[in-house]
């Protein structure tokens, strides 16, 4: 039973904890309550409005009445936990020898915005925000039903991050949702701040190629997921969700190929696959053609071939690894520059950069239209987690390619599909093009 006494000495132990920290208050209202809270974190007019004012307009079982029975706020004597949920933004509240947490975070987010990341033409194109709880908001509009679950999760030491694992409880594979609990129970980290962090940490393998689990930050993409049995993770304070289990066919739909008609979305992803295949061998055969296998395209091509490069010095793999590189360096230009400038010095260098080298005789007219066309192929890939898996990806292909030429291409072709034949996402196969529905509530064929 708690006495005065005792929650005193919670009272003087938090205050003994927060003692040299300049965002720590504590209030007395009268003589029997007392208050403590973090300014930074708690909301001043919440404080005010329901808290500080009542205070003096009731007596004091009223008041103790009130405050006992306010939507989020709970009665708690842990001392651990009463630090915690300080911490979190909750008001300590003792009365007499009641002691409670009141919920008064204060919530400093961006609204919700438009997609940045994963475009669309037609559809909706709102993105998830970084309040957990409007997430929420965002998917349960959209999928309103009653087994739609959500369990919460704290993950990190430090940085205490509340996790939300979202699933549909008549749809959902448990085997997926059993090992997804299992591992993010083992996750022991201090601070957790990114969707990417906890994919890292999700993930089987330490060292891999490609991802396991979608990173998104489309609603819609989230809930189509959810309807065919897939478990999604939401993180506070982070604009994307995390989907899994996937397969590499879910990498390469966009969610217009929901809305276009059936053989408009096939023939799109169809090209898709097609930029990944030019991406990944195209630099690859132009070494290959070019070094070693040049008897196997027509006589005019060939020449065609070795004009351009009449006043190259250097072996095509050297020509080729010097292109792609400077193309990565403009990429990663256009992602670090400020966006006023960003585009037009990318566009303005790649334009200097290509006509200089071909008119210095450093690279061939060819092999400027190879780059473009790998560069233009490899942004057609939806997913941003595997388009970077794929601009690494390639330099594999010109490897072999310069060693071994076309024999190389086709080893690292073999190579490729039999580890992708080997990954496993939650203990499913990787390569499941096409997905097998079940009878009921699977009306969706399409992954994605």
């Amino acid at each position: 039973m708690p006495t005065k006494r005792t929650e005193q000495r919670v009272e003087e132990w938090l205050s003994e904890q927060l003692s040299d920290t300049m965002d720590f208050e504590e209030r007395s209202l009268g003589k029997s309550i007392k208050i403590a809270f973090m300014k930074s974190l708690s909301d001043s007019d919440t404080v005010k409005r329901f808290i500080v004012v009542p205070s003096y307009e009731m007596d004091l079982p009223a008041y103790e009445s009130y405050i006992a029975t306010f939507p989020g706020c709970e009665k708690s004597q842990d001392k651990q936990k009463v630090l915690e949920f300080v911490l979190k933004g909750y008001i300590y509240i003792r009365i007499e020898a009641n002691s409670y947490l009141f919920d008064a975070k204060k919530t400093e987010y961006s609204g919700i915005s438009a997609n940045i990341t994963e475009a669309i033409v037609q559809g909706p194109n709102d993105a998830l925000t970084e309040n957990i709880e409007t997430n929420m908001n965002l998917i349960r509009r959209r999928y309103q039903s009653k087994d739609l679950k959500i369990e919460p999760i704290t993950i990190g030491n430090v940085s205490k991050t509340t996790v939300a694992v979202m699933y549909d409880a008549s749809r959902v594979d448990r085997e997926v949702l059993e090992e997804m609990r299992k591992r993010l129970s083992k996750i022991s980290v201090d601070i957790l701040q990114s969707a990417g962090e906890l994919e890292k940490y999700l993930s089987e393998r330490k060292y891999r190629m490609f991802p396991t689990t979608i990173v998104t930050e489309r609603p819609d993409r989230v809930v189509f997921n959810l309807a065919e049995g897939k478990v999604a993770l939401l993180m506070d304070t982070v604009d994307y969700a995390i989907i899994a289990p996937s397969i590499f066919n879910d990498f390469f739909t966009a969610m217009d190929d929901k809305i276009q008609v059936p053989l408009v979305g096939w023939f799109m992803k169809i090209i898709r696959y097609v930029g990944l295949f030019i991406t990944v061998t195209l630099p690859a055969f132009y070494v290959a053609f070019t070094s070693y296998n040049p008897e196997i395209l027509k006589v005019q091509i060939t020449l065609l071939i070795a004009g351009s490069r009449a006043a190259v010095p250097y072996p095509s793999f050297v020509e080729v690894g010097l292109m792609l590189l400077m193309m990565e360096f403009l990429i990663e230009a256009s992602l670090r520059l400020p966006k006023a400038i960003g585009p037009t010095a990318t566009t303005v260098g790649g334009l200097i950069l290509g006509q200089a080298a071909t008119q210095a005789g450093l690279v061939s007219n060819i092999m400027i239209i190879i780059v473009s066309a790998v560069a233009i192929s490899n942004f057609v890939i939806p997913l941003n987690m595997m388009a970077f898996t794929v601009r690494v990806l390639k330099y594999f292909f010109i490897f072999f390619a310069a060693i071994f030429g076309l024999i190389g291409i086709v080893v690292s072709m073999i190579g490729l599909i039999m580890y992708l034949s080997e990954i496993r996402s939650f203990g499913k196969p990787y390569m499941k093009i096409f997905a097998i529905e079940g009878k009921q509530g699977k009306g969706d064929q399409q992954n994605g």
